[in-house]
């Protein structure tokens, strides 16, 4: 399996992909519950963290991340 901030990067860099095709899933600790971002909310991938572009700049460790989907399809999943 590909590591997830590569994926990231090819997602974001590759001309052939299309980010706005793709949803990122992560795990939130407070809430308890995968949440789902549109990849294009990414504003970058920094260290071992994607920086949302919001209005905290909010970080999430690139480890919280548990699936990616492009449109209905899983491309990338860890359980």
């Amino acid at each position: 399996m590909i590591p997830i901030k590569n994926l990231l990067n090819k997602i974001k860099w590759d001309k052939r992909e299309a980010p706005e095709q793709y949803s990122i899933f992560y795990f939130d600790r407070i809430l308890k519950k995968l949440i789902k971002i549109p990849y294009i909310k990414i504003k970058r991938i920094e260290g071992s963290f994607m920086v949302l572009d919001n209005e905290d700049e909010s970080n999430i460790p690139l480890h919280r991340v548990r699936k990616v989907m492009k449109n209905d399809t899983v491309v990338w999943e860890r359980k």
